[in-house]
């Protein structure tokens, strides 16, 4: 409420602001849809390749009684099942924060 010193009052009302996210507001959206599940898919890959070469990395430290070897192994298949799980929940995390920040 703003009191204007004079016999009047203004009340200022806050304005109901709705807008979301449509798919058609600009042209190339459905190109980048596609780039960005090829990216998740590449990473996807990735992770794999590096989850293999990781346990192999393991396997061959702790054969042949080298520690720091199999350590760097089991770094790398923490690493390669995070990557994993971060790309496979991309969708979901970012769904789940939209929801969350829809709430405020």
């Amino acid at each position: 409420m703003i009191n204007l010193g004079l016999s009047t009052t203004v009340v200022l009302l806050p304005q109901d602001i709705n807008i979301g996210p449509n798919s058609n507001g600009l042209p190339g959206i459905s190109q980048l849809k596609s780039i960005v599940g090829a990216s998740m898919t590449v990473g996807l890959i990735l992770a794999v390749l590096a989850l293999i070469v990781s346990a192999i990395v393991w396997a061959l430290g702790a054969n042949s009684s080298n520690p720091h070897l199999a350590g760097r192994g089991k770094i790398g298949v923490l690493v390669g099942l995070g990557a994993a799980i971060i790309t496979g929940a991309s969708v979901a995390l970012v769904n789940f924060f939209w929801n969350v920040g829809q709430q405020v």
